[in-house]
């Protein structure tokens, strides 16, 4: 027997604000989190110059030094968007936290990156002197799952997810599942990633990145004809998930259901996308949920603005949907947060269904024509109602995620 998961909890940092609200009229008012990054041109030989940082990010003077001591930027982002989702699930004191019935389960598709340059450093020159006790915790893949735990005292399941841009979707995922099949009963789930310089590195190398570097405002420009490469983000987005009797017994907000899961992998190619198993893992989730593909009333598409990845993830959709259902994607608002991708996107999925509004696809004017002819949500940002949607995404390795989530 299967149990139902519901949200009860939701937080988020982004480039565009901590808060719906603010994200909301960011957007209405045509803006983007892009933006120039001037402190890059160190780095010669880096041809984008373009990110959407979270500026003025610091929590130094919000928690104990001590506290703080084994965590990165990644981590710091997602103890602070955990800190809020709890608070908003009235479960930040609840002595559930320790009951070992709430796990975590998030991602992040790297650690922080500064202490590399310390264990670099040891390698290269043969000294211990920038590495401490904590530099190693800081740069682990699971840096920001395991902070979480200690941070708030869980003594559940830790499921970290390090899968590039599948990090946060894979995250809520397997935290669904967790609860779905007894193994928990709420589970901390999302993902996060901090900017750098490297990351942004990683798809320079392959020609994948914007060089629009002097209209941020103008890039990525998600299945358009006229783009020119991904901008890498940074933030958070942790979603509370709870079985749903446990929710109802205690009185918990409810803020939407999460309805099926799919998860698969090419086995094809390290960078190059596979049409026919994205394809298979919109299915697997329609699946899982018992759902058609007329079910679904919009999709949240993972719009990379990537040459290759565009293409192959219009034309899986297509396979699936045709052009029947809304599409759209909001990494032309954020950049491609990477790790924290799927957890955001799940986030503002979640609350603009309630809120009856969804954007249009930012910087989408013209679609390709190589891209398949989708239902492309880019004349309007309101909507007659949706109450179930699909969130997609997809990453380096041939990970293919979905998640199906609808209004209760």
């Amino acid at each position: 027997m299967t149990r139902r998961v519901v949200v009860t909890g939701m937080a988020g940092v982004t480039s565009l604000g901590q808060d719906w609200p603010a994200i909301r009229a960011q957007m209405e008012a045509g803006k983007t989190g892009i933006r120039h990054m001037p402190e890059w041109d160190r780095y010669t030989d880096l041809n984008t110059r373009l990110a959407g940082p979270v500026d003025g990010f610091d929590i130094s003077g919000r928690y104990p030094r001590k506290k703080l001591r084994s965590m990165g930027r990644v981590a710091q982002l997602a103890v602070y968007a955990t800190e809020n989702a709890l608070l908003d699930a009235g479960l930040l004191d609840d002595e559930i936290l320790r009951s070992g019935r709430l796990g975590v389960s998030y991602g992040s598709s790297f650690g922080s990156t500064e202490p590399i340059s310390a264990f670099a450093e040891l390698m290269d020159k043969g000294t211990m002197h920038n590495l401490t006790a904590t530099s190693y915790v800081k740069m682990m893949s699971h840096s920001a799952a395991v902070n979480i735990g200690v941070f708030f005292g869980t003594n559940g399941r830790i499921i970290p997810t390090s899968s590039a841009c599948t990090s946060g979707s894979q995250g809520i995922g397997f935290a669904y599942e967790a609860i779905k099949y007894g193994q928990q009963d709420v589970m901390i789930a999302g993902g996060s990633e901090e900017l750098c310089p490297s990351m942004a590195a990683v798809f320079d190398s392959l020609y994948a990145t914007s060089t629009r570097n002097d209209a941020p405002s103008q890039s990525p420009r998600p299945f358009d004809q006229d783009r020119d490469g991904l901008v890498i983000g940074e933030g958070a987005g942790t979603l509370i998930l709870e079985e749903y009797d446990h929710a109802k017994q205690r009185g918990a907000k409810i803020y939407a259901e999460i309805l099926g899961f799919g998860t698969n992998s090419d086995g094809s190619h390290v960078t190059q996308p596979t049409a026919k198993t994205m394809e298979a893992a919109m299915r697997l989730a329609l699946k899982d949920a018992d759902l058609t593909p007329e079910d679904i009333e919009l999709i949240n598409g993972h719009g990379t603005a990537t040459d290759r990845g565009d293409v192959a993830e219009s034309h899986a959709t297509h396979a699936v949907f045709e052009d029947k259902v809304p599409f759209h994607t909001l990494k032309g608002h954020f950049g491609h947060t990477l790790g924290a991708c799927g957890a955001i996107e799940a986030w503002l999925a979640i609350e603009m269904m309630r809120s009856n509004w969804f954007p249009k696809t930012a910087n989408l004017e013209h679609v390709d024509p190589e891209c398949a002819a989708l239902n492309y949500w880019n004349d309007s940002s309101s909507n007659g109602g949706v109450s179930t949607l699909m969130s997609n995404n997809f990453s380096f390795g041939g990970i293919n995620t979905s998640l199906i989530f609808s209004l209760t």
